[in-house]
């Protein structure tokens, strides 16, 4: 399981004095960049190999400005092609945020999917809760 920790800013707190819900799917995506480096160590979108297909997001408590967040991600399926992520956000011990993001081996040039390789399937599966 991946852990990152972000500390919330005051641009992203709402009238009510909560984080704003459309920083949720942004801070779940900061979790994913071990993930993303798998695929593309460097980082270049020269060399880009995923497609984010789907994403949800169910909200479960409410977050603050005070206190750090820590994004915990994992990987709960592997594909032929595909994997899906979990992840959630905890804020002072509790669980905020849950939600499932699924990304495709892509090639953008031939625009189509690729098979996942052994070696990449091997690092997705390190990150597995089991």
């Amino acid at each position: 399981m991946i852990d990152t920790i972000i500390t919330p800013r005051v641009s992203e707190t709402d009238g009510v004095g909560h984080i704003n819900n459309v920083f949720v799917p942004i801070w779940f995506e900061a979790g994913r960049r071990k993930i993303f480096s798998i695929f593309s160590p460097d980082l270049s979108f020269k060399k880009w190999k995923l497609a984010l297909v789907n994403i949800n997001v169910d909200y479960t408590d409410q977050l603050f400005l005070k206190d750090d967040v820590h994004i915990k991600t994992w990987i709960e399926k592997i594909g032929k092609t595909s994997f899906q992520i979990g992840e959630r956000i905890e804020q002072t011990g509790r669980i905020c945020a849950k939600g499932t993001a699924t990304y495709v081996n892509y090639n953008f040039r031939n625009k189509q999917p690729e098979k996942l390789s052994d070696n990449v399937k091997k690092s997705l599966e390190a990150l597995t809760i089991k």
